[in-house]
């Protein structure tokens, strides 16, 4: 299995993110959250920082959009040069026709399910998404424990994939002591936080990390 290693960048020092993401050059993509305190009760950034991040940045961004109307905003982050663009299913009014936009402005489209959002309803458009996120904590927050439970939504989105090439991708708590757990379920895609940039060696933490999963 090929695994992925995402650092979220809302775990890095907010004054130097181009020389925060210059410490973690082992890692696959930057994992970029986008919270306008509606969809979510926090608020990061908007388009302007991931325009410049992916100005400055060597990795490819991941962009996870936590905000509502993402019909109307999701192309622009394709425009501003992200390689992936990751929408909440909840937020979005018609997701494959938004996948769709995604596409045809550059990049790869994903779609976010929250904790107690069913993946039933989103299986048989799989083939529009080229990422499923099963969010594995509450979105707005960084920092919360990993839920467990959450595995068996993973283990039905990973069956339903089967062959297509699309990415299975878990945020929420990922560390050096749930990873296994979520590999095991079927994700290959690992977003993580503080237990990569609150280790002194953020490059050792990512490497350290896919050795896990891939164990």
């Amino acid at each position: 299995m090929v695994v992925r290693i995402e650092p979220s960048i809302l775990s890095a020092d907010f004054a130097s993110f181009a020389r925060e993401i210059e410490r973690i050059p082992s890692a696959d993509l930057v994992h970029c959250d986008v919270m306008d305190n509606h969809f979510v009760p926090n608020l990061t950034f908007g388009l302007p920082m991931v325009q410049r991040l992916a100005q400055v940045s060597a990795l490819p961004l991941d962009v996870h959009l936590m905000i509502d109307d993402p019909d109307r905003w999701a192309p622009g982050y394709a425009e501003a040069g992200a390689h992936t663009v990751t929408f909440h299913a909840e937020a979005a009014q018609d997701p494959v026709a938004t996948a769709r936009a995604i596409r045809r402005a550059g990049a790869r489209a994903g779609i976010a399910l929250k904790p107690a959002t069913d993946a039933g309803p989103y299986l048989a458009s799989l083939g529009e998404f080229d990422q499923v996120l099963v969010m594995t904590v509450e979105p707005g927050f960084g920092g919360q424990s990993f839920r467990s439970e959450l595995m068996d939504k993973v283990r039905e989105v990973r069956a339903a994939i089967g062959d297509r090439d699309v990415w299975l991708q878990v945020d929420g708590g990922i560390a050096a002591d749930t990873i296994g757990t979520a590999a095991a379920a079927g994700a290959d895609t690992f977003v993580a936080g503080s237990a990569v940039f609150g280790a002194d060696d953020p490059d050792a933490a990512v490497q350290r990390l896919r050795a896990l999963a891939q164990a």
